[in-house]
């Protein structure tokens, strides 16, 4: 059995709190779980020998995954009283408490478990050895199954606001301070993809460094690097080994993992650099690398063209298509996939008549139709085989974990894409997923969307299917019209086949 392990943990030890008025009650507790392992992590035990002590404990203590609780300590109800102030005051709803008393008469546990929200109950005289090791397993479990669902949720709402911040910086992307905002929710979304807490984007400032003067600007940082300093300040922030890695970054061109800190070197085309720094790093993967390479040499042609007003705006829409690259390299979908249904969209959007504001939404939107299979396992999304019935229905999950991603903003393009994220699956005859919406009560968005993926899965090659023909292809499309595709889309493409094509030619795999 797993907690009676004698191994070594090489992850941090379980925060356990024992809080009892007996000496004995906390050593005959040490004793008995001493060699206790729970996914390899043993148990390190906090001591209180009061409610006063127990609160200034939990106060100070970050993590503490289990209290075991005594009842009757300086008051009658001290205990309850620990338990009241640990969920309403303190508002920790995670910490598991087994709350334990010699003495049932003054905590009766029917009344205690409906008043107080506490996970456990005993009678120390039930506590023999076994009991105890089994009542922690199961608490430190629970604990760690409501903390891994909570760091998911963490991770999907960081997700989200750096999608905002990106979009919010468009409007004032030619003032320098909009752009620090605009580097900061692109850097948001790297740690929120690589499950980071602290990353720095700089730059070289040039040949007008001033003697004295650090060489790097910080563009945005997450996390605490140690110092106070404000990001305007790179010497309060960049401390002498921080500052000999990016030297050492800087001469030699290249990117290098430092013990747990990653220093990435991205060279743009004006010849100058941007700099990425990330802690807490064991090591850097392939898709990952990518990654950072992507969002660095968009960052880097971002402020490259600062006082070019059609760059900076071709500049975010190609931020808006790599984040769908992003994406769509976990599903090993074709590199241009993203940018063909862009440009197939917008061809669609211009032949319906759709207002240029419009036409121009759905354009920057629709890389993003697919951002909901961020959080699709990879036995699921990788897997080269046909589904089984349960992994189809986890798959069929990414349109509303789309929609969760990206609900509930007010910019423009965020709106289009949380609607093509959940209804781009949906058919016009109603059997689609995840509403089963039909005919026109699916947005015109998802409508065109759908017929876009569809044209560009058929035309081009994937591991389970060659490269259909441009007449195979309108074939299928008329047969699937009014059945998956809204045939008046469908129609549109038809027509307009030879620049559907055109884009094929000019965005190849």
């Amino acid at each position: 059995m797993s907690f009676l392990s004698a191994a070594a943990p090489k992850l941090a030890p379980w925060k356990v709190l024992l809080v009892d008025d007996e000496p004995d009650i906390h050593d005959i507790t040490k004793l008995t779980l001493n060699r206790f392992r729970l996914d390899g992590r043993a148990l390190s035990f906090l001591h209180a020998y009061s409610g006063a002590e127990a609160k200034e404990i939990l106060a100070r203590e970050d993590n503490i995954a289990l209290v075991f609780l005594d009842v009757v300590m300086e008051h009658e109800d001290s205990g309850l009283e620990v338990a009241r102030w640990m969920r309403q005051d303190l508002d920790n709803q995670f910490t598991r408490i087994v709350l334990r008393t010699g003495q049932p008469g003054q905590a009766p546990e029917e009344r205690v478990i409906v008043d107080y929200d506490i996970n456990d109950y005993k009678e120390k005289t039930e506590l023999d050895r076994t009991k105890l090791f089994t009542t922690t397993f199961a608490a430190l479990r629970a604990y760690r199954d409501i903390m891994k669902v909570e760091d998911a949720r963490r991770v999907q709402q960081s997700y989200r606001e750096g999608l905002e911040r990106v979009i919010a910086a468009s409007s004032h992307i030619f003032q320098q301070r909009n752009l620090k905002d605009f580097a900061s929710g692109l850097l948001q979304q790297v740690v929120a993809l690589l499950r980071l807490e602290q990353s720095m984007l700089l730059r070289l400032k040039g040949a007008s460094v001033i003697t004295g003067e650090s060489q790097y600007e910080v563009l945005a940082r997450i996390g605490d690097f140690g110092n106070d300093g404000g990001a305007d300040g790179a010497s309060n922030v960049i401390g002498p080994e921080l500052l000999a890695q990016l030297d050492d970054a800087r001469r030699n061109r290249i990117s290098k993992l430092h013990g747990d800190t990653y220093v990435g070197y991205f060279p743009n085309n004006s010849g100058k650099a941007s700099l990425l720094v990330l802690h807490g790093v064991e090591e850097i993967s392939d898709i990952d690398a990518q990654l950072l390479e992507v969002f660095c040499s968009g960052v880097a042609i971002a402020f490259d063209n600062i006082l070019l007003n059609q760059e900076i705006t071709d500049t975010q829409a190609e931020l808006i298509l790599r984040l769908g690259d992003v994406v769509e390299s976990r599903s090993n979908e074709a590199g241009n996939h993203v940018r063909r249904m862009s440009q197939v969209c917008h061809l669609l959007a211009q032949a319906s008549g759709m207002p240029d504001e419009e036409v121009a939404t759905l354009m920057h939107a629709a890389p993003m139709h697919d951002v909901g299979k961020i959080a699709t396992p990879d036995a699921v999304l990788l897997k080269p085989g046909r589904l089984t019935p349960d992994e189809w229905e986890i798959m069929k999950q990414h349109p509303t974990v789309g929609l969760q991603i990206l609900d509930g903003s007010t910019r423009p393009i965020l709106k289009a894409a949380a609607v093509i994220a959940h209804q781009h699956h949906e058919k016009f005859d109603g059997t689609g997923y995840p509403q089963g919406l039909k005919g026109e009560d699916i947005h015109p968005y998802a409508r065109i969307v759908a017929v876009a993926d569809v044209f560009d899965a058929l035309s081009h090659e994937r591991c389970y299917k060659e490269a259909w023909p441009v007449e195979q292809v309108r074939d299928y499309l008329r047969e699937v019209a009014g059945k998956h595709l809204d045939p008046h889309y469908v129609d549109l493409l038809i027509k307009n086949m030879d620049k559907a094509v055109e884009i094929n030619r000019q965005w190849p795999d």
